[in-house]
């Protein structure tokens, strides 16, 4: 399973940035699917999830500001982040589970000028 994050980049406080993240190599809707993020020096730590049913929850962080959402006809998971703080800065990763496999693949930079 290949996984390929795209979408970051500088933007300024109170913007809005969209991510995507392609899987390749199965078979994209029975993964539950995640995004994550890693700020230099600080642990990784989770953005948010969405279930191969379509299942949601998010980081108190970042509720009422970012969505997650997937489309099976793409193979693709979004990330949708609004109203942008300098402190969402940081490397955001995805991830595909099922059991007890978990792919990630190489992670997008998101950094918030203030």
């Amino acid at each position: 399973v290949q996984l390929q994050a795209s979408g970051g980049g500088l933007v300024q406080a109170g913007g809005s940035l969209r991510l995507s993240c392609v899987v390749s190599g199965s078979v994209f809707r029975i993964y539950d699917m995640g995004w994550y993020r890693q700020a230099p020096g600080k642990q990784r730590e989770l953005v948010a999830r969405i279930s191969s049913g379509f299942s949601t929850n998010y980081a108190d962080s970042v509720k009422g500001r970012f969505t997650i959402s997937r489309d099976s006809a793409k193979n693709t998971v979004f990330l949708q982040m609004n109203s942008l703080k300098p402190e969402d800065t940081a490397v955001y990763l995805c991830d595909a589970r099922r059991g007890f496999n978990d792919y990630w693949g190489k992670g997008t930079q998101v950094t918030v000028s203030s």
